[in-house]
């Protein structure tokens, strides 16, 4: 009853905007179809981004890979083209990172991971990340509710020279027997003089067989090798659809959209490589679908409205046949309802202030013994204010989280969890965001400084709180609280070769409270329990560098980009765990390395473009005990793309060649999981 009550209320207060909206569409006049990039102006702490050029010249398979070259992110990836892979920023954990599709959340009640290799780049236009939160207000309370954030921004349609409809392909083959065709179009409906509209529809299939060579090596305590053989990694096959559509429109002062995603696959766990079992049987089907649409609009000179709704469904089905483990056939459902509201207001020219309230409604079902069914409803509230004066921004915000959790008992006879909840969550966490302009005219001073301050927390999912005998009611949420300092130099050098120079420097220190872990439970050997007993210290630097040279005459445009990040991360859960041999207390915590970064170099002349890029992961170990069992060595790959742009008839073409990891290194990023070796790739994009 909480939900229904809840769900007439949004929708009782959404229809005055929605007619209002409704009743503008018919007084709408034609606009040029341009990017909106709402107060841009305003950012305090700018965003690392991939956008355009820059981000199709990357080696990247998938939206995790291009992510793998901003500074201060670890990616962790179970290999191959279907392997899971998630992002943690700065060492917080992965849960502690949003990734917002489209200007709304991507959400995953049920565990908090986003698997970003579900995402293609074929239809990405930009990819931002942000530490802290978006340094604008004018937003969805979601989007102050995260210690990081990914923003994927989907491209909108552009028509140029009176073209009504843009076709663009791919066609991806190479190693892992790949087969990979996508297809976006484009379609302008309304003749000129009438409303732009645009319509959108991008399809992928993906199948591998996942089959690559790898080099298996065990050490023994005193050095010596145990084993060292070369294998091929099996049961890594993947077949997946993805199918997205979206409708945009523009509108006097204000712009719509509405997009539907779905996503099929059926996919082999390859598993760990552990006890000399080579093969595994696991498999996994996934079906995730949501819709959603937001509107913004202009209502006067100071009064500005953004709206966002979403439906999301996400189905999972898990089977491990092998008896000698434990049989294993679990499906999984959730549901997501979202609807925001949020007005900016601008009390002065230089002072805005913004008021955002959002409702999410999720589910769970399962087919688990004994499982309780749960339903989440979160209101978030959002109060937030931007100033500037000469030479100095500032942003604060103050975000109030309610979460109100009810479970159902199994069975009415059940001895189990029988329908018990935890307590309703109350929680108020603030930011504030400064920057400053030391020399220089305004709004062109090459110089930036920078500060932050920012507490958040993040919930217990649905598995930490009920999986069935792991779960655990009592969790209390997950907290984080960051300070950072840092600079940017940006400037436009015009000298004779260098076109554009731009530096950044940050240092950061980060804590982490009632760290959600899971500890055994009993005896038994395979009886876990979730628990909060964290506590990490993060302390970090990031730093990166871009320069791009001038397109002289028959000269290449060369553009080169450096990341470098310095980390350490580490645990004071336990002060009594501090033997020096096996303790974890004030050690570096699993799989964060000290030292970290990325190269990027990109040369384009005429209707040639080649890029090179590099990573490379420091030494680190997978366990917070540092010990030389858990120690992991330092791994790095180079990649290098060529590629020629050509026409034929009217088609314009290009054919790139890809050779990633060209040293044939072999290396896990997580433990036990090999990643490929040498691998190619052989690209045909057509754009009509």
């Amino acid at each position: 009853m909480f939900l229904v009550r809840v769900f007439y209320i949004s929708v009782l207060l959404l229809l005055p905007v929605i007619s209002f909206a409704q009743s503008k569409l018919d007084t709408i006049q034609h606009l040029e179809v341009v990017t909106v990039l709402a107060d841009r102006y305003r950012e305090i702490i700018p965003s690392q981004r991939l956008s355009g050029a820059h981000l199709e010249a990357l080696n990247s398979f998938s939206v995790a890979d291009a992510i793998r070259y901003f500074s201060g992110v670890q990616i962790k990836d179970y290999g191959g083209i279907g392997g899971l892979k998630t992002v943690d920023i700065r060492s917080m954990g992965t849960n502690h990172m949003g990734v917002f599709y489209d200007g709304i959340q991507l959400g995953n009640a049920q565990n908090g991971q986003i698997d970003l290799g579900k995402f293609s780049l074929d239809n990405i236009e930009e990819i931002s990340l942000y530490n802290g939160q978006k340094s604008e207000i004018f937003q969805s309370a979601k989007d102050f509710g995260s210690a990081g954030t990914i923003y994927l921004r989907t491209q909108r349609p552009r028509f140029t020279n009176g073209k009504t409809t843009n076709v663009k392909s791919f066609f991806r083959t190479g190693s892992f027997d790949l087969v990979n065709p996508s297809i976006l179009w484009e379609q302008q409906i309304g003749k000129d003089g009438a409303r732009p509209v645009s319509t959108s529809l991008n399809a992928e299939y993906i199948y591998s067989s996942g089959k690559y060579p790898f080099r298996y090596r065990k050490m023994l305590h005193d050095g010596t090798v145990a084993w060292d053989t070369t294998a091929v990694r099996q049961n890594g096959n993947i077949h997946s659809l993805r199918l997205e559509g979206g409708l945009n429109g523009f509108m006097e002062e204000g712009k719509w959209n509405i997009k539907a995603y779905f996503y099929d696959s059926e996919k082999g766990i390859p598993g760990a490589i552990v006890n000399n079992i080579w093969k595994r049987s696991q498999r996994q089907w996934d079906r995730n679908f949501f819709t959603q649409g937001n509107f913004q609009k202009q209502l006067s000179d100071r009064h500005a409205m953004l709206i966002n709704m979403k439906y999301a469904a996400d189905r999972m089905r898990y089977l491990n046949p092998d008896t000698t483990l434990m049989y294993i056939d679990n499906t999984f459902l959730q549901q997501e309802f979202y609807a925001s509201v949020a007005n900016k207001y601008s009390i002065l020219p230089q002072w805005d202030v913004d008021f955002s309230t959002d409702y999410q409604w999720n589910t769970l079902d399962a087919t688990l013994q004994d499982f309780v069914y749960p339903q989440r409803n979160t209101i978030l509230v959002a109060l937030a204010t931007a100033f500037e004066w000469k030479r100095l921004k500032a942003q604060a915000s103050l975000l109030g989280t309610f979460v109100f959790d009810r479970t159902s008992p199994p069975d009415p006879l059940s001895t189990g969890k029988e329908g018990k909840s935890p307590d309703d969550k109350q929680e108020y966490t603030p930011a504030i965001f400064l920057s400053y302009q030391p020399f220089g005219r305004l709004q062109e001073s090459p110089l930036l400084l920078r500060a932050f301050y920012k507490r958040i927390f993040r919930m217990p999912t649905f598995n930490d709180l009920y999986y069935t005998d792991i779960g655990n009611i009592s969790l209390r949420p997950e907290y984080t609280t960051q300070y950072n300092l840092g600079f940017q130099y940006e400037t436009q050098v015009k000298t004779l070769l260098i076109a554009s120079l731009q530096f950044r420097a940050d240092a950061y220190y980060n804590e982490v409270t009632d760290k959600i872990i899971a500890v055994p439970k009993g005896n038994g050997q395979y009886r876990w329990m979730m628990m909060n007993i964290g506590y990490v210290k993060i302390r970090g630097v990031d730093v990166s560098a871009h320069v791009e040279t001038q397109g002289f005459a028959s000269l290449p445009i060369i553009g080169v980009s450096l990341n470098y990040t310095y980390q350490k991360a580490q645990d004071f859960s336990d002060p009594s765990d501090n033997d020096p041999e096996s303790g974890t207390y004030g050690r570096q915590i699993a799989y964060i390395p000290w030292h970290s970064g990325s190269a990027i170099a990109n040369i384009r002349w005429k209707t040639w473009d080649m890029n090179y890029s590099f990573i490379y992961v420091g030494e680190r170990y997978h366990n917070s005990s540092n010990i030389r069992e858990n120690y992991e060595q330092p791994w790095y790959t180079h990649d290098l793309t060529l590629g020629k742009t050509f026409s034929y008839r009217k088609i314009k073409c290009k054919l790139s060649a890809e050779i990633n990891n060209i040293l044939n290194q072999y290396y896990d990023v997580v433990l036990n999981y090999p990643m490929p070796g040498r691998n190619y790739k052989l690209i045909l994009k057509m754009e009509i």
